[in-house]
């Protein structure tokens, strides 16, 4: 028998963070672009008070613990509220990603089995779509006021403010288990049906103390946070939590993810932080030279989802004093498991030396632990040379997946998909997906690499690198170019840009010109898709 230690047993619990908040942080601001076209404001103090409001409001709509509560809905206050009150009273939240297709959603929603939808103005037509498919949803809640509710056939929504307003603020949160299930987000999985990851109250929390270290997201109460990245895409990547626990103000952008729109509201809130992917700074990037734009004050961004392109890092730093850090993690992960910033012994190196540091994918963050195997799984050396594939665990770490029966676990360790390589201070450099990697002669080729170089040349909009058969190599590296609006460029021209760049026998053996790349739900590049497309393409060195 060990002697216990002498402390309050206390569990984590999410609606903490919300009353911490409150109490000691009341008057800091919360705003939000809103779906019915206007700026709103008010405090953390009036986001716990109807976040009691609406824990009632659930309650008579006869929610019980473990019920699932989806929403479909942008970053905004309401959807903050949902965030609380749901997880909060010991339901299930279950953000739903409004830009998979209606059949995913369709499947989605009834593996979840969710009692009730939430969702914002500009997923009615959604709505409309999906009701008559979801058996178990016994009510539509729109996210809006009377004098906007919309009109959907076959559906008669439940007004959100009126829920509210029916009800008084007088709700003590109750205290449980903390490894209680508190919220439900489905990866956007490139290949068959979505998968459910179930967060704890627990796991959510220490994810939230993690972002906020200062070697990782560094907040604190002098921050002011715009979340780009959607409330469905992870949980915001958990900054709901991590601002509510260190009371930075909060700016939500709703819909308004344009370079117009974001720039706007950097501007008239006074930005410090950010969280995004690559796609929404390319946005903002081509919004400012458009318009000859700067921005009053820098500020810094952590860039996740895919690789952040080292172009767009150095842009963003040199022509506007603007940070952008790479972090990696998963859905698995809730999501965080790496973040770049550099250490004391590398602020002795030159710019370009402590650049190159800068564009790998982040070093690893306490509580999580990393290795990387070869095929066999035999662990392969921390030296930054040998790739193989990169496994993961930790407390926000998944061990099942939702309503799955096993595990998918190796010896205890999550495999992630991504080979990667891992240096002695704990940086990975994602080399790939293990489904994309080009095999070329027994060798390995990083078609992510081969992208970075490609989206360096001035008249690359976007670039895919995907491997095609080759009756010597196996696979040879085919690149696949969108080009800028009005821009030209050549074949020749692109390989030769290469030289120098890569090892020679990473070249590509040809380049394909499209109109456009697919992408998943989240904005990843769907390589099946292209594979399936170029199937059967003839290489000129076949």
């Amino acid at each position: 028998m060990h002697m216990l230690g002498q402390m309050m047993s206390m569990p984590l619990m999410i609606s903490s963070l919300v009353k911490h908040a409150d109490r000691y942080h009341g008057d800091v601001e919360i705003v939000s672009r809103r779906c019915e076209g206007d700026i709103h404001r008010y405090t953390y103090s009036d986001a716990h008070t109807r976040s009691r409001k609406l824990a009632n409001a659930l309650k008579r709509l006869g929610v019980k613990s473990e019920d699932r509560v989806a929403t479909l809905a942008w970053n905004g206050y309401r959807h903050f509220e949902l965030y609380f009150a749901v997880s909060g009273s010991g339901a299930i939240l279950h953000t739903v990603n409004p830009r998979l297709f209606p059949e995913q959603l369709g499947w989605i929603v009834n593996h979840a089995e969710d009692k009730y939808v939430f969702f914002d103005l500009s997923f009615a037509p959604l709505v409309e779509a999906l009701a008559p498919h979801c058996p178990t949803v016994k009510g539509w809640v729109a996210l809006t006021d009377r004098a906007h509710m919309p009109t959907i056939k076959g559906v008669t929504p439940i007004c959100y403010e009126e829920l509210l307003e029916a009800e008084n603020d007088t709700f003590e949160w109750p205290s449980f288990d903390e490894n209680t299930a508190a919220v439900l987000c489905y990866t956007s999985g490139t290949t068959g049906n979505p998968k459910g990851v179930l967060y704890s109250h627990r796991s959510t929390i220490l994810h939230a103390y993690a972002t906020c270290l200062p070697d990782v997201m560094c907040l604190s109460s002098r921050d002011v946070v715009l979340p780009v990245v959607p409330m469905f895409h992870v949980n915001a990547w958990g900054s709901p939590y991590s601002c509510s626990m260190v009371g930075a103000k909060l700016v939500f952008p709703g819909p308004g993810l344009d370079g117009a729109s974001l720039y706007e509201l950097f501007e008239s809130e006074s930005v410090t932080f950010s969280a995004g992917v690559p796609t929404v700074w390319l946005g903002l990037l081509q919004h400012l030279q458009k318009n000859g734009l700067k921005f009053r004050k820098p500020w810094r961004s952590v860039v996740g989802g895919s690789a952040l392109p080292p172009a767009l890092m150095k842009a963003f730093k040199d022509d506007y004093g603007v940070e952008l850090s790479q972090g990696w993690g998963m859905t698995e992960m809730s999501p965080l498991g790496t973040y770049n910033t550099l250490k004391e012994k590398h602020l002795k190196l030159s710019a370009d030396e402590q650049f190159a540091i800068r564009t790998k994918a982040g070093r690893v963050i306490y509580g999580v632990d990393l290795k990387i195997v070869d095929a066999d799984g035999k662990e392969l050396p921390r030296d930054g040379k040998a790739f193989g594939d990169l496994l993961v665990k930790g407390p926000w770490i998944i061990d099942h997946y939702y309503r799955g029966e096993n595990s998918p676990l190796v010896d205890g360790w999550f495999p992630t998909g991504d080979v990667a390589t891992l240096d002695p201070d704990g940086y990975i450099q994602i080399t790939d997906r293990s489904k994309d990697v080009i095999k070329s002669g027994g060798e390995w080729i990083s078609s992510i690499d081969l992208e970075n170089v490609a989206i360096g040349h001035a008249a690359v909009q976007e670039a895919a690198v995907i491997g095609i058969y080759h009756p010597k190599w196996d696979e040879r590296p085919l690149l696949i170019i969108v080009k800028k609006p009005g821009q030209e460029v050549t074949r020749e021209e692109l390989l030769k840009f290469y030289e120098g760049k890569i090892a020679k026998w990473w070249m590509p053996d040809d380049v394909a010109f499209v109109d456009q790349l697919p992408h998943t739900a989240t904005g990843k590049l769907l390589k099946t898709k292209l594979r399936e497309d170029f199937k059967g393409y003839k290489l000129p060195t076949a």
